[in-house]
């Protein structure tokens, strides 16, 4: 049973339609800062890949390249949100939290500048790109950080709302995003906040709960779960800090297991924030990781890579399954 009015054949099947994640980002960019003159773009010689060109059109004063620099971009960043901007500093998720790492976190996250970093081809979703350009570690990283707002979207139509919202947070803000068209699951105008998960579906044996791109492949896995007479609730955690750990707490206490599926290293990224969450409450409950285990992965389609380390839908029921009938 669905907790929304989300049609889930829909967003299984594709003909809720998709969308560009980057197109998406930098239309609302741009709409953003017509508003909002402190609004400031910032990318590393990726402006074409980030669509971020239409800003630059139109508010060319305040666009800046800075070329393949990635940790400088950070740190230029925060020298204008010193002078009273509000940055959007872009580029992908394995330079953002890596080679930029130093300068995110003291230039950015020590001083709590209102800087907002969009990290894009998170964990495998682009990889044919090889390891070196696979942001696996991201969340990880960025969720270390004191004060940092770390947000993964499961839908694209999505973009404009988190993108207005995190200017109105007055910390740092990390948006990661995946690469190519993703799939539509929400009714159009449905409002999203950070840090409040959603309940897609309903269910009683088990929780599914996904961040990011992850969402289709947790309702395809719900969906063959539920034929097999198993109840799965799903659980879209769009934001991983500040975690919704009620709905954590609330699904460990009803469902009394629950498996988390993230396109990251299970380490430190949403499974371990899970854990932590229903260990500090004290609840008895289940628990399954699936995501990168501790491995660089091989080169390959991102479809392929998610069947191949377990957590696309065939993944999550095989787990979800094998833990039942113990």
């Amino acid at each position: 049973m669905s907790a929304l009015d989300v049609d889930i054949d829909a967003a299984i099947d594709g003909s809720a339609g998709s969308a560009n994640a980057r197109e998406v980002y930098g239309a609302a960019l741009v709409a953003l800062a017509g508003k909002h003159p402190e609004v400031v773009a910032l990318t590393a010689d990726l402006m074409l890949s980030h669509a971020l060109k239409g800003f630059k059109d139109t508010h060319p004063e305040r666009f800046f390249n800075v070329g393949i620099a990635e940790a400088n971009m950070m740190s230029v960043a925060s020298g204008l949100a010193l002078s009273g901007k509000i940055p959007f500093a872009t580029t992908f998720a394995a330079f953002a939290s890596m080679r930029a790492h130093e300068q995110v976190r003291t230039d950015i996250a020590y001083p709590n500048l209102p800087v907002k970093i969009v990290g894009t081809m998170g964990g495998l979703s682009g990889g044919v790109a090889g390891p070196t350009h696979s942001g696996i570690e991201d969340i990880g990283t960025m969720r270390m950080m004191p004060g940092m707002t770390v947000i993964a979207p499961s839908d694209p139509s999505h973009l404009s709302q988190f993108v207005e919202q995190a200017y109105a947070i007055p910390g740092p803000v990390y948006i990661r995003l995946g690469r190519g068209n993703d799939p539509i699951i929400y009714p159009e105008r449905y409002v999203v906040e950070i840090g409040r998960a959603v309940t897609v579906v309903e269910g009683s044996d088990v929780t599914i709960i996904s961040t990011g791109t992850m969402l289709r492949g947790a309702l395809v896995a719900a969906q063959r779960l539920a034929g097999t007479g198993i109840s799965a609730r799903v659980i879209d955690m769009h934001t991983i800090k500040p975690l919704d750990a009620e709905a954590v707490r609330r699904a460990a206490s009803e469902t009394g297991l629950i498996v988390t599926v993230e396109d990251h290293l299970i380490t430190n990224g949403l499974g371990s924030a899970v854990a932590e969450c229903i260990a500090d409450a004290g609840i008895a409950c289940r628990l399954a990781r699936l995501g990168i285990p501790d491995l660089f992965s091989v080169i390959g389609p991102p479809g392929e890579l998610y069947h191949e380390h377990g957590f696309d839908d065939a993944g999550i029921c095989n787990t979800v399954t094998s833990i039942l009938e113990r």
